[in-house]
């Protein structure tokens, strides 16, 4: 296992503001960011080459050395991994890369892989930073106004995300506090602010839930003002229905359902707008577009072709048609680690809803052979419930250089409707979120679609579990089952699931632990603040200690 070797690489001051930010080494700094004397220029030029910087950083990998740090997609990937919704099987370990997470080993504070998580964020948040505090918006024109807002909303996304990853909540095997017995239910992580100064950040505790939604309610209440003004139209940056998709996340992780529901509805009009509309089935399930289309979603990351590689990559480890990375049948010896969706969760889908062809059907199901694989000869190759809902730029499996520069999806509008139906049943709305979930699925996914049952709970967790189809593999299942307190079970009668994965879930009955993610050490060396706070190691645990 992969401990840190090197303590202490915490901060990283910023020639901007002479400001250090805890969690950022110089590894996370993206090449095609700003330089210090560019930052001091101080002009939209600049402020936009960060902007730019902050969509690639995304795509970077925070190190070449471990081929699991390719990005941000490696974050989302975890996430799966750490719900039962994505099945990988045991062999393979050495190509697997990312079985660490899927066992629940490793996971302590002290390792390489919690460095990883923290550092790539507080990375995300740096770049951020660092465009903010260069505008004014007392002064500046409408141009850099619209830039900050962009940089508000990239800074909350990655706060909101790190606030839900650290959080400790509750669960059956690892108790409320720190490893030195203080107390930690609710705390998140430090925020670091545009302001935040040297001492300040060597003595900064985790915020409460409260003061961190605080805080990135301001920060969208700012970019929602502001962001109308931007001039990018990319969807690798945020726009307003992205700050209204942010606002309904956040609103649902408050449990605040009346204002998650309204800014759900507002994200979907304001998405509409822009032409961004659920998918179809043929642009979903296409071997030439399918799901590496960014201007498909209300945001997502992009690759280019120079900032690519063969195997540090988004589809180098989710499409498992392409030949060349870690997943593909020809692959590294890739037959023992394909992305699968988990077989009990297969067998909920219906054969009437097409988002069901968006993985391998088994021999013995009535959709076997309706698949559309890219090449027949590799789609033959493809284990049984294996994933072809992510597919290579252009439908190339064997030229990486074509193949990878694909994108991956951030937010998609198809999220916003089964918020909106979410809240209506946690605010009491049981037939209008029932009514809410069949108009989405009847027109979108199944026209035979009917919501099975009628009991408030029961809603609830349809509703969730069709979200979970919706977005399998884009790293947002995690937050909901978190949020909901729903069991990670990985090992059952039938389970697709590696056999260790299986021993490490097979009888949970709330939250894993493992969702409670530590903070690396480096950060409770340089933060006197984190130290004594950090979340306990939930590794190997199957029962409380």
């Amino acid at each position: 296992m992969k401990k840190i070797l090197i303590y202490g690489l915490s901060t990283l001051m910023l020639a901007s503001s002479a400001m250090t930010f805890t969690g950022c080494i110089d590894e996370t700094e993206p090449t095609s960011g700003a330089t210090a004397e560019q930052v001091e220029q101080n002009n939209a030029d600049n402020i936009l080459q960060i902007l730019r910087g902050s969509a690639a950083y995304l795509c970077q990998p925070w190190t070449t050395s471990y081929h699991w740090g390719w990005g941000y997609g490696a974050i989302m990937r975890i996430r799966d991994l750490q719900t039962a919704d994505m099945a990988i099987y045991d062999g393979g370990r050495n190509y697997h890369q990312f079985w660490y997470w899927y066992e629940n080993q490793g996971m302590g504070r002290e390792y390489a892989y919690a460095q990883f998580q923290w550092e790539y964020q507080m990375g995300m948040v740096n770049m951020a930073n660092k465009a903010i505090a260069m505008v004014d918006p007392e002064t500046a024109d409408d141009e850099l106004k619209g830039y900050l807002g962009a940089a508000l909303a990239f800074r909350a996304m990655t706060y909101l995300d790190m606030a839900r990853e650290y959080e400790f909540l509750e669960n059956e095997y690892t108790q409320p506090q720190s490893p030195e017995g203080n107390p930690i239910l609710n705390l998140t992580v430090p925020i670091v602010k545009e302001t935040t100064t040297e001492e300040e950040a060597r003595n900064n505790p985790r915020a409460s839930k409260e003061n961190m939604a605080a805080f990135i309610l301001e920060d969208l209440n700012n970019a929602e003002q502001y962001i109308s003004n931007l001039s990018l139209s990319e969807r690798n940056m945020p726009h307003l229905d992205c700050v209204y998709g942010l606002k309904a996340r956040l609103y649902m992780w408050l449990g605040q359902y009346a204002d998650a529901k309204n800014y759900a509805r507002k994200a979907i009009d304001e998405a509409a707008l822009s032409g961004i509309v659920p998918m179809t089935r043929d642009e979903a399930l296409s071997t030439i577009t399918g799901f590496n289309d960014i201007t498909k979603w209300m945001w997502g990351a992009q690759y280019t072709t120079g900032n690519v590689s063969n195997l540090l990559c988004w589809t180098a480890f989710a499409a498992n048609e392409a030949v060349y990375g870690y997943c593909g049948p020809m692959a590294y010896g890739s037959t023992d680690t394909f992305s699968m969706i988990d077989a009990n969760m297969y067998d909920r889908i219906s054969d009437t809803d097409w988002r069901k062809l968006e993985w391998k059907a088994p021999a013995t199901s009535p959709l076997n052979g309706q698949n559309a694989y890219i090449d027949e000869g590799v789609g033959e190759a493809l284990q049984e419930l294996t994933s072809l809902k992510f597919r290579p730029n252009s439908g190339n499996i064997t030229d990486y250089t074509i193949g990878n520069v694909s994108s991956f999806p951030l937010m998609r509008v198809e999220e916003m409707y089964f918020i909106e139906a979410e809240a209506a049943a946690q605010d009491d709305d049981v037939s209008g979120a029932i009514q809410l979930l069949e108009y989405f699925m009847k027109n979108y996914r199944d026209a035979d679609y009917t919501c099975p049952v009628t009991a408030k709970d029961d809603v609830i967790e349809e509703i969730v579990f069709q979200k979970r189809v919706e977005l399998w593999g884009e790293g947002q299942s995690f937050f909901d089952i978190k949020r909901l307190d729903y069991p990670v079970v990985k090992g059952y009668s039938g389970s697709n699931h590696g056999s260790r994965a299986q021993s490490q879930a097979n009888s949970l009955t709330t939250r894993p632990g493992w969702m409670n993610w530590c903070i690396v050490q480096s950060e409770e060396n340089g933060n006197a603040g984190v130290r004594g706070y950090n979340n306990p190691d939930p590794s190997y645990r199957t029962t409380q200690e």
